[in-house]
């Protein structure tokens, strides 16, 4: 395979887009990247370190940390200056104020630069989260946008709290989501928007295995009309 294949997958938060590119990327076998662990990582630390709000101090953060992701039995593992912080940064203290550190506009070119690096480490890749098709990978081969309605994502998040042992009500949760979503989608750098191009899933009332199935289909005849031979498993 000569050329490298890019799978750019956007959506809102409880959208489906991290277990959704994660099943793409294992049935072709490709690398998968999910950027929003990296400004969850940076939103970590800037709570321990006590420096929310503190713009220049968090662009500091992210400047020096050298970020590691690693897909491995179904959990991306991501490492910031060799600390593993894996299982740090789903909290709901961190879900709380991501999208503030997310929309500073030089930490989103820090880590879009750091991103596009990651990229070029592999020839076929999946990459997540919410300005990949827009801003990282604006040519991707495949350009996916994901949505679900607010009630859903809200049960989706509240199973996955309880998975970890945390119960949360979903009316809680739904102002979360819904405070995020205006924050992603209105910041001046990068905002959470549909690029033009991309293929509209709505994921409200179709399968996990449905909407794969539409983005692998999607996949194999962009791989046919460039002449890119692929396996799906």
């Amino acid at each position: 395979m000569s050329k490298n294949l890019v799978i750019a997958i956007d959506g809102p938060a409880g959208s489906g887009k991290s277990t959704t590119a994660q099943l793409v990327a294992q049935k072709l076998g490709f690398l998968y990247i999910d950027t929003g662990a990296m400004y969850r990582a940076i939103t970590y630390l800037a709570i321990r370190n006590n420096v929310l709000g503190k713009n220049n101090r968090i662009i500091e953060l992210a400047e020096k940390s050298d970020i590691d992701l690693k897909f491995e039995n179904g959990v991306t593992n991501i490492s910031i200056n060799g600390e593993n912080l894996t299982d740090k940064i789903r909290t709901l203290d961190v879900n709380n104020n991501v999208s503030d550190v997310s929309k500073i506009e030089e930490v989103r070119k820090i880590l879009v630069r750091k991103q596009r690096e990651l990229g070029c480490k592999t020839t076929n890749v999946v990459m997540e989260g919410r300005d990949i098709a827009t801003v990282v990978y604006p040519d991707a081969d495949v350009k996916i946008f994901l949505t679900a309605t607010l009630d859903e994502r809200a049960k989706r998040r509240a199973k996955e709290y309880a998975v970890d042992g945390t119960e949360i009500p979903v009316t809680e949760i739904k102002n979360n989501l819904t405070n995020r979503d205006q924050i992603d989608s209105s910041r001046d750098v990068s905002p959470l928007v549909k690029a033009e191009d991309a293929i509209l899933v709505d994921t409200s009332y179709v399968t996990i295995e449905e909407q794969v199935d539409v983005i692998l289909q999607e996949v194999k005849r962009t791989a046919e009309n460039l002449g890119i031979d692929i396996k799906i498993k």
